[in-house]
């Protein structure tokens, strides 16, 4: 649930000059092979789909880095969504906090999916927070309104068009985001968004300062369709609205043209084009509160997408420490922790994210 951009600056241009001598189509491979596979992986439920087929909604989920920290544990009558801790990011999210979040998401779209077809059940979390199993029984299909935006949903990290949401709309993303546990705070004053615009850019500073921070989240670019392809997850730079370049040009890039100023004047852009800004807390620090998070935000994004807006991550204030108090006390929650900040808005529509095949998620 963390985006980042790459962004070229001047110099990037002599790089892009010296790419024929690298093979360039060799070596970033195809984007109309990207948008056939991206369409395999988002396709619509056939007709009498298998279990196979639910986990790879749930695969659809949001999650940090795109990292896809989960495994799937089938039976015959229950799926169970564990933590994959080898697909961890420490340096932004030491505690764990976002991966189990991410299982949340991806339990919501199993259930959606389940209920849709003929799989009617519930959700329950282990007692310790450490997986989610979905027990269910056979019933009619029940095709929800969340369904079909399963498949469409994504984060799209562009500038959105400034446009207000109406305010029937506004009260649709608040009674989806009732999780209980989980209260939703949805700012579309213009002086309370430059208020955590500010916290955005200040956090976007501390960790790009940070040199595991940077390590880690080049660890997770793609920066082309064939990487993109070949992985399976990761931050695949067209997604973002960035050009797609060669490795070794990416890596180069990254290294000399990724600053934080540049980084900070992005972000305030954003900000200043969405909507309004959903934030997400959680009434205790537990994994068991994290998942529920999950859960509200991932319905959130789901009804935003049902409802034509786009939306799109901006986690820095939470993923500071030093900065959730001043947060929390923004949102009159003193005391609290903040979980997740999402803006939302009107906006284009970008690549989609890569996801693993299922096979590499099932146990």
């Amino acid at each position: 649930m963390n985006r980042r951009h790459v962004l070229l600056g001047a110099g990037g241009v002599v790089l892009l000059a010296g790419a024929g001598v690298l093979g360039w189509d060799a070596s970033v491979g195809s984007m109309t092979d990207y948008e056939a596979y991206a369409a395999r992986l988002r396709a619509r439920l056939p007709q009498n789909p298998e279990i196979v087929d639910l986990v790879r909604y749930a695969t659809l989920a949001a999650n940090s880095h795109n990292t896809q920290p989960w495994k799937f544990r089938l039976g015959d009558d229950a799926i169970d969504i564990l933590p994959d801790l080898s697909r961890a990011t420490p340096a932004v999210d030491p505690d764990d906090h976002h991966l189990f979040v991410s299982l949340g998401c991806a339990a919501e779209n199993l259930a959606i999916a389940a209920m849709a077809t003929g799989r009617p059940g519930e959700l329950e979390i282990e007692a310790d927070g450490n997986g989610v199993r979905y027990a269910f029984s056979k019933g009619p299909a029940r095709p929800g309104p969340l369904l079909a935006a399963i498949t469409a949903r994504q984060s799209t990290r562009a500038e959105y068009d400034g446009r207000p949401v109406p305010a029937a709309d506004i009260e649709k993303l608040r009674q989806a985001a009732g999780v209980p546990g989980v209260r939703v705070f949805l700012w579309l004053e213009r002086a309370r968004i430059d208020q955590v615009r500010d916290l955005v850019v200040a956090g976007n500073s501390a960790q790009m300062a940070d040199p595991a921070f940077m390590r880690e989240l080049k660890d997770w670019l793609r920066f082309n369709p064939r990487s993109a392809m070949a992985l399976g997850d990761g931050l695949f730079s067209a997604a973002s609205g960035n050009p797609v370049l060669p490795n070794v040009l990416g890596n180069l890039a990254f290294d000399q043209f990724f600053m934080a100023g540049a980084e900070n004047d992005k972000y305030a852009r954003a900000m200043d084009s969405s909507a309004g800004i959903a934030i997400f807390v959680a009434e205790h620090e537990d994994r068991t509160h994290w998942i529920q998070v999950g859960r509200a935000c991932q319905r959130f994004a789901l009804t935003a997408t049902s409802l034509g807006l786009k939306h799109a991550f901006i986690n820095q204030p939470v993923e500071v420490a030093g900065l959730r108090p001043e947060l929390a006390g923004l949102l009159g929650e003193k005391g609290k922790r903040p979980d997740i900040v999402m803006r939302f808005g009107y906006g284009p529509v970008l690549p989609f994210s890569p996801r693993r095949a299922v096979d590499a998620v099932i146990l």
